[in-house]
């Protein structure tokens, strides 16, 4: 008898947090999103068969996005989530860098240097900072 996928995993409920961009207000925030993670048993199950046992040997961790839709925490419309990353493989996430370092290599890329002082600003041209004489003059 061939056996259900649910029983070569153990699943289990995750909440993970990720950046999107709101469709209406194009502001861009960090979202919780709800995953159902599904992990490979460590072993065949029992009454498995030659056809089971060919399956579990290709069988890999990964992930189902639970939640569809999200609420903009700016304008409060509701959006649905981008459907291409809906089942992500826990492998491939390994390899993905973190959110600051990736910041700090864009930052390293661009010339601008962390350290860099916020109070000094550039000085404004002379003929900014004029008087107006108004529209004739």
């Amino acid at each position: 008898m061939a056996l259900d996928e649910r029983d070569f995993f153990n699943s289990r409920n995750e909440t993970r947090t990720d950046k999107l961009a709101c469709p209406r207000c194009k502001r861009t925030n960090d979202y919780q999103m709800r995953w159902v993670v599904r992990t490979k048993k460590d072993r065949i199950p029992p009454g498995a068969d030659d056809r089971d046992r060919a399956l579990y040997g290709k069988l890999r961790d990964y992930m189902i996005r639970v939640d569809d839709s999200v609420t903009c925490k700016t304008c409060g419309k509701k959006f649905e989530i981008p459907s291409q990353h809906s089942l992500m493989f826990v492998d491939q996430l390994e390899g993905l860098p973190k959110d600051d370092d990736l910041d700090a290599e864009i930052a390293a890329a661009s010339g601008e240097s962390e350290s860099a002082d916020a109070d000094t600003k550039p000085s404004i041209p002379a003929r900014f900072t004029r008087p107006s004489r108004g529209w004739k003059g």
